[in-house]
């Protein structure tokens, strides 16, 4: 099991993660959650009603990596797609914004749940149910995403992550890029199996 997911009974997944790897997790999630912040939701009332009617932003985020994650659902080759694109924006992001930090804190919390745990030599082993498998694999997705945007990683440039020498300052970050990757893609394969 050691750095992969397996199929648990009732769709769920497990992974054994040392100490190092769920303090790397924990403190992504966390890096994620602070970036996605709560976007200009305003505050409502404890009216339900109200927050059905709450609009969000119409103009994509100016950081390149909040662009990745909340990306315009038009292109923008006309006047008419950049005023839709700025409508669905409006009434969509504020909640794309609320479930993704929702994602990062289901993972922040099943983390949180090994640290009662006795880690012992081979790591902890985090066992997730459904739910919290998608919710993990929304975060891991995120969190590529993220630091790929930061890395200005290029799909036909991806072979050279690996050859980077250790001098490379960009190091650290490329293979946690890596690392997150290969759990992402086993999480994938378990969910589909």
């Amino acid at each position: 099991m050691a750095g992969r997911f397996e199929n648990l009974p009732g769709g769920g997944a497990a992974i054994a993660l040392d100490e190092v790897e769920v303090s790397i997790l924990r403190s992504l999630a966390v890096q994620l959650m602070e970036l996605i912040g709560p976007g200009d939701e305003p505050a409502v009332d404890a009216d339900p009603l109200a927050a059905l009617f709450v609009e969000g932003p119409s103009e994509p985020p100016s950081d390149p990596a909040l662009r990745r994650l909340f990306p315009d659902a038009y292109g923008d080759e006309s006047e008419d797609l950049r005023a839709s694109a700025a409508d669905f924006r409006r009434y969509t992001e504020n909640d794309l914004r609320a479930r993704k930090r929702q994602d990062a804190l289901v993972v922040v919390r099943a983390l949180d749940s090994l640290s009662g745990e006795s880690a012992g030599e081979g790591g902890a082993v985090l066992k997730l149910t459904a739910d919290e498998s998608r919710a993990w694999l929304g975060t891991l997705n995120d969190l590529r995403l993220t630091i790929g945007t930061r890395l200005e990683v290029k799909d036909e440039e991806s072979e050279q992550l690996y050859r980077l020498p250790d001098s490379d300052p960009r190091k650290p970050m490329v293979m946690a890029y890596l690392w997150l990757g290969a759990l992402q893609e086993s999480l994938v394969e378990t969910l589909m199996s």
